[in-house]
């Protein structure tokens, strides 16, 4: 088979290149408007800035061994190559349906809220009121159109737009110390904000904003050294967003104030943000609600780009359609692309017609597309990384590779332990999450949604199976990047030259 049918770009990422692509898919500002105040709101507690150090501690803990795996394996599957390979070829091929149908809800749902946020600015530019789907549609279309080129162009994009979003949260964070009307303090980074009731929903939320962070394996084939960058990204992006995290939530509550903090994020929710910078400089506050919306394309342009990837790789290993393999000159999975574009449309567009004279009104794509399918993504995403971590456990068990007992043990037995409390707790509080007051079959079907796509992930595996033994099996070659012409330049060694199991 070809090159230009069965292979994505080789080599081109280089660390700081991923740690952007990183980052961009748990697009800090969004969660700075977003995801804080609904942390403050929902759970009453001040500890919301300690929930992302905690956080960032179990995402260390899980990159440990995630990280060592990646220099072993190199897949564009990374969910569905791990698992496979720790827990066998039918496990493997039901986490990669469950690892597809999430990736697919996280970046569709955001449509929702960033078709809302940009219409609400067009409307406000130009007087005209923009339909939340047509706005919607503006991004798919620039999102399409970058997913079936070079992955160069999107991490060039990206890293404009995330530095643009750490400039704008620095200001926050300045602006907040500086106006702080109950004094600077240590109020909302104490312990005993955290170990309190209300804990479960505060790691429920918190989770949440680090979505993405696992995404620097799906481009292990298209990094420069598979063996370190991957690694390095992974432990750059959750360090780098775990501190940030904490920091602009703490200069926030300093901004509000502590005593109002809970109060004011309940009322104005992610609103707040905007309303008290309006109160210092209107001009600033049109500029954050600006660069809101392009890190809600950061978000999308990476969810995307993960989204394709598993679409290839699962075309190339013959667990899905083999045409979905296919990509183009530029080494970008053009297949893969479309796909995830097409199903992003239909669901749009399906919302849109739902929506039509909805009582919701201008909130409809808020509270249903964006709030429902990204709540149900992140206990997709963050149930597979708890079975990852047992796959990565169960792997260095059997080939240690030189590893110590922390990266083959320790830390993934801690991980696995700490993310599947966390992926029960979301299902706990998965009323809470998606803002529902009374009994609603919303709890009941959109996490189902995502068990679904799992066991029948495992029921087509078993059948797969059935016909070809060898398929899925990543130890066969059957997910391996075919052979290239030999390289002179040693670091362009291919996926399966690279993953020397034994």
């Amino acid at each position: 088979m070809s090159e230009k049918t069965s292979g994505l770009s080789t080599r081109h990422l280089a660390t700081g290149s991923l740690v952007f692509m990183i980052i961009a898919a748990s697009a800090p500002l969004t969660v700075l408007a977003g995801g804080v105040p609904t942390s403050f709101a929902v759970s009453g507690r001040l500890g919301v800035p300690v929930t992302y150090v905690v956080l960032g501690i179990l995402l260390m803990l899980f990159a440990i061994g995630y990280g060592a795996m990646s220099g072993h394996i190199q897949n564009a599957g990374a969910f569905y190559a791990y698992i496979t390979e720790g827990l066998g070829g039918r496990q493997g091929i039901g986490a990669a349906v469950l690892a597809l149908v999430a990736y697919n809800m996280m970046q569709i749902g955001l449509y929702g809220l960033f078709g809302f946020s940009l219409a609400t600015v067009l409307t406000a530019w130009t007087g005209v009121s923009v339909p939340w789907w047509v706005a919607a549609l503006l991004g798919w279309a620039l999102v399409g159109v970058l997913g079936t080129h070079s992955v160069d162009l999107s991490a060039k994009v990206l890293g404009v737009l995330v530095s643009l979003e750490f400039l704008i949260v620095i200001v926050v964070g300045v602006l907040g110390l500086r106006t702080a009307p109950e004094g600077v303090s240590l109020e909302a980074l104490r312990p005993g904000d955290f170990f309190t009731q209300g804990i479960g929903v505060l790691l429920a939320f918190g989770v949440a904003a680090f979505m993405g962070f696992e995404s620097g394996a799906i481009y292990s084939e298209e990094a420069k050294d598979p063996r370190r960058t991957v690694s390095r990204a992974t432990f750059i992006a959750v360090g780098v967003i775990a501190v940030f995290y904490a920091f602009s939530a703490w200069t926030l509550a300093m901004g509000v104030g502590p005593s109002a903090i809970n109060e004011q994020s309940s009322e104005l929710g992610p609103d707040l943000l905007f309303v008290w910078l309006a109160s210092i400089s209107p001009a600033l506050s049109e500029c954050a609600n600006l660069l809101f919306i392009t890190s809600l394309l950061a978000a999308l342009i990476a969810f995307h780009n993960a989204a394709a990837r598993y679409f290839f790789a699962l075309g190339r290993s013959g667990v899905l359609p083999h045409k979905l393999a296919f990509s183009g000159s530029t080494g970008a999975p053009v297949a893969g692309s479309v796909t995830q574009s097409v199903v992003a449309l239909i669901v749009v567009v399906g919302f849109a017609a739902v929506g039509a004279g909805s009582s919701l009104g201008k909130m409809f794509p808020i509270v249903t597309l964006f709030t429902w399918l990204t709540n149900a993504a992140a206990f997709g995403l963050v149930f597979l990384l708890a079975v990852t971590s047992v796959a990565i456990l169960v792997w260095f068990v059997r080939h240690p590779r030189g590893h110590g007992v922390i990266t083959r043990w320790v830390a993934p037995a801690l991980a696995a332990v700490g993310l599947g409390t966390v992926a029960a707790l979301i299902l706990v509080n998965f009323d809470l999450m998606i803002g529902s007051d009374q009994p609603s079959a919303l709890v009941f079907v959109m996490p189902g949604i995502i068990i679904a796509s799992g066991v029948f992930g495992l029921v087509w595996g078993e059948i797969i199976l059935r016909r070809r033994p060898d398929a899925g099996l990543a130890t066969k070659g059957i997910d391996a990047v075919p052979k290239r012409p030999a390289d002179p330049d040693p670091s362009h060694t291919n996926a399966s030259q690279e993953r020397t199991l034994s």
